[in-house]
């Protein structure tokens, strides 16, 4: 009965060994480091309407650090200024675009319909009291449409995925190509506030049903996950009452709320910042400033958290090629 023989390991070169090693290294550090050892950046903007116009800020702070995401992911108001900064616009020019339409609470009353015209966001959205929702968002979208620098998602300069949620499944749908408006539409569609949009065989509504801050989204490929969660707080003050659309639009709000807090225990991203928005409802628009001011502190500690984040990822063992 023949002996079975046993295979020696083929004898290696000095500096095939040296390849090789060198070649360990640069596969250790593909995703972790982008060109010039600098870290890939996945950013995600949360949904919350009015409350979302403190992503600007954030998007402000990442400008002044000399940050560019290498991708973006955006749910609602958060997709809306996620595709704006995409397609180049900087923070300041989308704060620009915001400032137009400020005006003071004072001017502004109780009634969501009672604010003067050409001074606010809602000029854009008109009633729409049989078509599935009881605001249109047709004109706001083709508002939008006509600050962006392109309307298709292969034109941005950064990916995009814009999170939207089918309506009858509540499964999320996530859209990074085609037509740029009607994926943003679908995204803030507030159900029973904004019609669902139809759209490649879907009936979507905003993504907030399924997905209210998609930082899972932009995890592949990147080395820092940050999410900016725009979902503030609503008070109720002693003696009012909320309208049947507040009520709509509270439910909406603790939902939201319930899926990401379930989200964060499972994974959270690597900087979670929520600036502490208070008693700005989801279509008070006008309350620019002052979203602005409560989001300022929220802000600097943005700033803090991102620093310490590339700290520590510049710290990691063999990431220092690119």
């Amino acid at each position: 009965m023949p002996i079975p023989r046993t295979l020696s390991p083929p004898a290696i070169s000095r500096r095939d060994f040296l390849l090789f090693g060198v070649a360990s290294a640069l596969l250790t550090c593909t995703g972790c480091s982008s060109k010039g050892g600098q870290p890939r950046i996945g950013l995600a903007l949360g949904g919350g309407g009015a409350k979302g116009l403190a992503h600007i800020l954030m998007l402000e702070a990442l400008d002044e650090l000399g940050i560019r995401p290498h991708v973006i992911a955006g749910t609602s108001i958060g997709a809306i200024i996620g595709a704006l900064y995409a397609a180049g616009l900087s923070g300041r020019d989308i704060r620009a675009q915001v400032e137009q339409f400020f005006v003071d609470e004072k001017e502004a009353k109780d009634n969501l319909f009672a604010l003067p015209k050409s001074v606010r966001w809602l000029d854009f959205i008109d009633p729409a009291l049989a078509s599935g929702g009881v605001l249109d968002s047709d004109d706001f979208i083709e508002f939008i449409g006509e600050i962006l620098p392109t309307r298709r998602f292969r034109k941005l300069q950064i990916p995009l995925k814009v999170v939207t949620a089918e309506l009858l499944t509540g499964q999320g749908v996530v859209i990074d190509s085609g037509d740029l408006l009607p994926a943003l539409q679908a995204s803030m569609a507030v159900p029973g506030v904004f019609p669902p949009v139809k759209l490649d065989g879907h009936l979507l509504v905003d993504g907030g049903v399924a997905n209210p801050l998609p930082y899972d989204l932009v995890r592949k490929g990147s080395d820092i996950v940050i999410a900016v969660d725009v979902s503030g707080e609503r008070e109720i003050e002693d003696g009012k009452s909320l309208s049947s659309i507040g009520v709509l639009l509270q439910s909406f709000h603790v939902m939201s709320n319930n899926i990401l807090a379930e989200k964060l225990k499972q994974r959270r991203p690597d900087v979670y910042v929520r600036p502490n928005i208070s008693n700005v409802r989801v279509l008070e628009f006008y309350k620019a400033r002052e979203v602005f001011e409560q989001a300022a502190p929220a802000r600097r500690e943005f700033v803090r958290d991102i620093k310490k984040a590339i700290r520590s990822h510049s710290g990691r063992p063999g990431c220092t090629l690119a």
